[in-house]
């Protein structure tokens, strides 16, 4: 039996930019559900984090996500298991109040919604669904894990020493050798696709914030039977970076770019050389009529080889890059990983804000 395992969704990312919702469309429309419905599969788990916001949803949202993601598993025939993320739960203390039973508990769509953990069986298979561990389910939550006879685990786990984002360690939560007695583990949460030993991160299916730049995206397909995990990877990108440089270059060259992949993206042109400006403005103003949704403009850092490290704040790399960048450069006498922590939950909370 194959099951698509697909994880942090964030539906109303970016405060339910329109333009978001259009990219991530794609994503369903021309790449998952074409696979299960190519492939025969009907059976899709979901590892956490459906929804982007703990303590509401805008109705358009909720709208999209019911039309284009709940109603096309219906329309193919396929059965949905849901595991409770920390996006999805309205208090941090307990997953009782949750969006997913909420917006799909009373429904007669074919949900199945996991608030604590439980061992289910797919075709033979036991696995054991784990949800967010907090206060009210972490005894129950480690007994299963303790006395489980499933060899694979599927939950929303924060586990130390894996990355969050592409290069951004995470040095809080479980111990990885907590889970050392299982064949596989997989796990939504982080964003960025990792791996370690028998336990596996899966990553977002889409680009959300520009942390994701250039990071893999897509989602999976486990075989029940050869307990092997394929990855199908999401061509859609929403963040892209131009190098600009027309030294000893023509006007042609300069400007002779696909501008159509730029259609409805987040655009960072960087400037390596600019030495004729009507070059540059030519190139930006094709850029500007392809419409991407936003073009930011950096110059980059000339005679980095006469700058110390600490003096070079790179403005191509995204904004946790840069902070973790600025932190690891302070010379205070003490472990870093703390405040290195915070300013990520910090970033986090920002970006995610719950705007009234």
């Amino acid at each position: 039996m194959k099951i698509a395992l697909v994880t942090d969704t964030h539906w109303g990312a970016r405060n339910d930019s329109r333009a978001f919702h259009d990219h991530i469309k794609k994503f369903y429309d021309n790449v998952f559900f074409p696979h299960l419905e190519e492939n025969g599969i009907d059976t899709v788990i979901h590892l956490g984090d459906v929804v982007e916001r703990r303590k509401f949803i805008n109705f358009q949202i909720a709208k999209h996500f019911r039309v284009n993601f709940v109603e096309q598993l219906q329309r193919i025939g396929a059965k949905l298991h849901v595991i409770v993320g920390n996006h999805d739960v309205y208090f941090k203390n307990t997953n009782e109040v949750n969006s997913m039973e909420e917006l799909l508990g009373s429904s007669t769509y074919d949900v199945n919604i996991y608030t604590e953990g439980t061992e289910v069986e797919f075709d033979g298979t036991n696995i054991l669904l784990m949800p967010w561990i907090n206060n009210q389910n972490y005894k129950q939550s480690m007994d299963m894990l303790n006395t489980t006879t499933a060899q694979v685990v599927m939950g929303h786990f924060e586990i130390a020493g894996f990355e969050m984002y592409k290069g951004v360690p995470n040095a809080h939560g479980m111990d990885y050798n907590s889970f050392s007695r299982f064949d596989s583990v997989f796990s939504g949460h982080f964003h960025t696709r990792s791996k370690r030993e028998n336990i596996q991160y899966l990553g977002t299916p889409y680009e959300i914030t520009w942390s994701d730049y250039d990071d893999p995206r897509g989602f999976h397909i486990f075989d029940t039977d050869t307990r092997e995990l394929e990855f199908i990877p999401n061509p859609y990108r929403l963040f892209h970076k131009v190098k600009y440089n027309d030294l000893d270059k023509s006007i042609e060259q300069v400007t002779d770019i696909d501008y159509d992949k730029y259609v409805d993206t987040y655009v960072k042109v960087i400037i390596e050389e600019k030495t004729n400006p009507y070059a540059f403005d030519l190139m930006m103003d094709k850029l500007d009529k392809v419409n991407p949704i936003h073009v930011s403009v950096v110059e980059a850092h000339k005679h980095m080889d006469q700058l110390e490290d600490s003096e070079i704040m790179d403005e191509t790399e995204d904004t946790l890059t840069i902070l973790h960048h600025y932190v690891d450069s302070l010379e205070f006498g003490g472990d870093n990983t703390k405040l290195n922590k915070l300013m990520t939950d910090l970033y986090n909370d920002a970006v995610n804000m719950e705007i009234s």
